[in-house]
């Protein structure tokens, strides 16, 4: 297992929150996403076979945030 560190613009709740980690949850290879509100990241812990960095950026861009490059 690999982990990742993504900053997400836009989050401003709880339900954010949940939504985010709900999307990057189901993207093929991750295994757990923990979201921090305050921080506004996300650590992703993932199949370190699988390349999925592009795939969780655009699970967050369709459930309505943005990942900062």
């Amino acid at each position: 297992m690999a982990k990742l560190v993504v900053e997400i613009e836009g989050m401003s709740c709880e339900h954010c929150e949940k939504r985010v980690r709900e999307a990057i949850e189901a993207v093929e290879g991750v295994e757990k996403a923990v979201i921090s509100l305050e921080a506004g990241t996300a650590e992703v812990t993932y199949d370190d076979g699988k390349n999925v960095q592009d795939m969780i950026e655009e699970a967050v861009d369709e459930a309505g945030y943005e990942v900062v490059a």
